[in-house]
């Protein structure tokens, strides 16, 4: 299921990245990579919030769709 579909409050383990090189690139350098854990902090307008190791990071509704849990 991609992450977008996650609720605030569930914490999910990354299974797959999908996109071009240089996007799944762009999300391995915020920390979003293959068995990271990602919390949903907040949800707005399917837009995330998202707590990824030590630090929170926004995403747009189309690259979470890009990150499959």
């Amino acid at each position: 299921m991609p992450l977008s579909m996650a609720k605030p409050g569930e914490t999910v383990v990354i299974r797959r990245i999908t996109g071009k090189d240089e996007v799944r690139q762009h999300l391995a350098e915020l920390g979003f990579v293959v068995d990271a854990a990602v919390t949903v902090v907040s949800e707005l307008a399917g837009n995330l919030i998202l707590q990824v190791k030590d630090s929170r990071v926004a995403l747009d509704r189309n690259m979470a769709s890009r990150i499959l849990f």
